[in-house]
């Protein structure tokens, strides 16, 4: 699909992949570890999997919450899929702080304070790391 941005390309740094799906690394300087779970054909919604591939990818988002939580430490960690923007499967992993730009708005939802939280200097490797020794 050639006017899809996920399709023409990753959708952020790409940390884990494999021939099904990607996890990136969202450019998101407010939140950093904030993965996106990006599959990797053109597909609009959960229902448009077979069974077997819809779990397939709800145990990647799983993992990626997991990695998420033992690197970055969150409060909490939220999960979103939308695709109201870019119709193309995909899942959103939120690292959540009680101190984080948004808390406790939805991170699209109005800034309530000048506050990122820090983010590990080898963010990347780290997520990559957990990602890989769970693949």
């Amino acid at each position: 699909m050639s006017d899809c941005p996920l399709c023409d390309a990753p959708g952020g740094r790409v940390v884990w992949q494999d021939e099904f799906c990607r996890v990136v690394l969202a450019d998101e300087p407010d939140y950093p570890g904030f993965l996106r779970v990006i599959l990797n054909r053109h597909v609009r919604e959960m229902t448009d999997l077979v069974p077997a591939d819809r779990s397939r990818l709800m145990m990647r988002v799983c993992k990626a919450e997991q990695a998420v939580r033992d690197v970055m430490r969150p409060d909490k960690v939220n999960l979103a899929s939308l695709g109201n923007v870019v119709p193309h499967l995909h899942w959103h992993v939120i690292p959540r702080f009680g101190d984080d730009p948004h808390f406790p708005n939805p991170v699209w939802g109005k800034k309530l304070r000048e506050t990122p939280h820090a983010a590990p200097p080898d963010l990347d490797t780290r997520l990559a790391a957990v990602l890989d020794a769970m693949a």
